[in-house]
This record gives C-alpha cells, structure tokens and sequence, in this order.
C-alpha cells in the first residue's frame, strides 16, 4: 500500500484508512511503539495494555456476581 506523507499543522503525517486501522486493530487514541531501522524502514508496533492474572480474575468476579442467576440456569 502506498501513502503519501502530507502537512499536519506544523509537522507532517500518514493518513491511515479505516480498512487500514482495522487490519491492524487501531483505533484512534491508541498508542504505537515507532522504530528506525537500517535503510530507513519505519516499523509502527501498537502498544497493547499488559492484563495480570489478577485482573482477569477480578474480573471473572463481577461478571459471575452480576450474572450470578443466570449462571445458575445454565449450569
């Protein structure tokens, strides 16, 4: 795919397509790790929130607490 670097304000940028940030499953506001390397090649890599072992239990908590009947039905 090719891109044309265009003027933003004072500085310049890529604008990304919507097809685009799909694929790479961007959307605005989200943070993304730039890299150089040798020959000029400029790697985006997003940066994606780290979730503990805690975190998802805490997690399994509320929705078994919220879905407390509903579980019972299923089970």
């Amino acid at each position: 795919m090719i891109k044309r670097i265009t003027k933003v304000g004072n500085s310049q940028g890529i604008m990304l397509d919507a097809a685009l940030m799909d694929l790479a499953r961007l959307k605005v506001g989200d943070e993304v790790n730039i890299t150089v390397h040798e020959g000029g090649a400029i790697y985006l890599t997003p940066v994606r929130p780290v979730v503990t072992p805690e975190e998802v239990t805490r997690a399994i908590g509320v929705v078994m607490k919220d879905y407390k009947r509903t579980m019972q039905k299923l089970a």
